[in-house]
């Protein structure tokens, strides 16, 4: 496939990065499996990885169903854009850099905000960290609404086809960051997002959640206060574990607990909308003490509970 070709047809991206991703694959596994080489909490096991995969293949399933839908809509507000901007190498690096800073944002949010993070809570659910982590996306994402955080890039004037190719763009780079097989790299890490920065924001350690939300550089997390350094040992997971490799059970858990909560009789207006839009534990605090559940994934969450 061309370049032109994939331009107008962005969501073929990651189908295109496949046999990268999956030599990647191959490699790690040979040298955790195989070569012993890395920790347990690397190794690939058979029901997980085909839990990854299909969720993967769900993700990608529901960006098709509703691209259609949201390409209508960032078309429409295409057309109130603020300025033609014209596709340079100038002009791509600078929406690169917008669409990282605004995907900052987004997975902030997504841990910030209950409501999104039923959605992102399927990605931090393994106990494991390797490749294959990586393709362990959530279905919910279009539902959730994470097309919103780039409607600014289109009233900016980026073309919305090139928008959604470097949001893919971003995300297949975030492949590489899901790995214990490299400790850290030097200088590179000053700047961007690395394995060891990732391997931070997936710890369940006190001190690592909620920490290094970046997609491609780190920059973001050291403006904003969030970021961490790895020190201490990762222990990967949630804090409300799934243990489940079904990947309904992993999609739909955390959207079935939120909305019982919210229906559940005696609580006011005010309880209910936080029961959906603040972070999970203070969600759950003002709730009965017999409906309410561990917390799944906020520093202060975790500073509360202990």
């Amino acid at each position: 496939m061309d370049s032109n070709a994939l331009i107008a047809h962005p969501e073929m991206l990651l189908l295109v990065l496949a046999p990268i991703f999956f030599v990647c694959i191959l490699l790690e596994w040979w040298l955790g499996d195989r070569g012993r080489r890395l920790p347990t909490n690397a190794k690939y096991h058979l029901p997980e990885v085909l839990c990854n995969f299909t969720l993967a293949g769900m993700h990608q399933f529901a960006d098709i169903v509703t691209g259609l839908a949201i390409s209508y809509l960032y078309l429409w507000l295409f057309d109130w854009r603020l300025f033609d901007i014209e596709m340079t190498a100038m002009t791509f690096i600078l929406l690169m850099l917008g669409q990282d800073f605004c995907y900052y944002w987004f997975h902030r949010a997504s841990h910030r905000v209950r409501w999104m993070w039923a959605a992102h809570v399927a990605h931090h659910s393994s106990e494991n960290m390797n490749f294959s982590t990586a393709f362990r996306q959530s279905f919910m994402y279009p539902f959730a609404g994470m097309w919103v955080f780039w409607l600014p890039l289109v009233i900016i004037g980026f073309d919305p086809k090139w928008v959604v190719f470097v949001v893919l763009l971003n995300l297949g780079l975030q492949f590489f960051v899901h790995t214990q097989a490299v400790k850290t790299l030097g200088p590179i890490e000053w700047l961007f997002n690395t394995p060891s920065h990732h391997r931070v924001h997936h710890g369940v350690n006190p001190q690592y959640i909620d920490k290094n939300y970046a997609g491609v550089l780190i920059i973001w997390d050291k403006l904003f206060g969030t970021f961490v350094k790895e020190e201490e040992t990762v222990r990967y997971g949630i804090t409300k574990p799934v243990n489940s490799f079904n990947p309904l059970v992993i999609t739909f858990s955390e959207w079935r607990d939120m909305f019982s909560q919210l229906f559940q009789s005696g609580l006011t207006l005010k309880q209910r909308v936080k029961v959906v839009l603040a972070p999970p534990a203070e969600a759950e605090e003002q709730l009965p003490a017999s409906s309410t559940q561990q917390s799944h994934g906020s520093q202060e969450q975790k500073e509360q509970a202990s």
